[in-house]
């Protein structure tokens, strides 16, 4: 019985350890988008991001994207856009909330070279692109699936953070997702973003660093 308990714990330890390094080589074959750590405090961050180019579409929250507004942002990267132009895949899917009630507003960061040579039209009237202004955000750094109530809490656990330091957020706050669908719940990477109204002063900045 001992011993099966010892290959069992060993078989998961070797799940573990190879679905994480899958996970780190997946992610690095996508471009991010990319920012500044302008400070670090275990996994909450504040950090100043460039403006980004975003193709982003209506998505029913309650829906989570069985709604197809997921396929209309990657049918436009694979081409169905006025120049017929494949775009590569980029992270994070950014869901922030939308013109109902119900809906959020996804959005896919359009790949730097992209940008910069002009971003083709879509061809859905559903799909358009938009800039995400830079700025200094609030963010926080969690695991798991990501619902409506884990994203309330992390939420809340950053905006008390940011106020004990003086700090003044937006009201609005919006999600970022790194990872497929499939990606098991542990090994995920989500985070919660809040855009700050205020400068962060020089005794509060602590590092900078690129992105991970």
């Amino acid at each position: 019985m001992r011993k099966q308990m010892i290959y069992f714990w060993m078989t998961v330890g070797l799940f573990i350890v190879v679905g994480l390094a899958w996970n780190v080589t997946a992610r690095a074959g996508y471009e991010s988008a990319q920012y500044e750590v302008v400070e670090k405090d275990g996994n909450i961050e504040i950090r100043k991001y460039p403006d980004l180019m975003l193709v982003s579409t209506e998505s029913n929250s309650e829906a989570k994207s069985r709604d197809g507004s997921f396929m209309r942002l990657f049918d436009y990267i694979s081409g169905a856009n006025e120049s017929d132009q494949k775009i590569e895949m980029t992270t994070p899917v950014f869901m922030e909330k939308g013109g109902a009630e119900s809906n959020e507003r996804m959005g896919f960061v359009i790949p730097q070279d992209v940008a910069k040579a002009g971003v083709p039209k879509p061809r859905k009237s559903a799909v358009s692109i938009r800039k995400r202004e830079g700025g200094r955000f609030a963010v926080i750094r969690f695991s798991g699936r990501m619902d409506s109530d884990v994203a309330k809490s992390q939420e809340a656990t950053l905006r008390k953070w940011v106020e004990l330091r003086g700090l003044e957020l937006e009201e609005s706050a919006e999600t970022a997702g790194y990872d497929p669908p499939f990606t098991l719940g542990p090994l995920r990477r989500n985070e919660v973003l809040i855009r700050l109204k205020t400068e962060v002063t020089p005794e509060l900045s602590s590092s900078t660093a690129k992105k991970e």
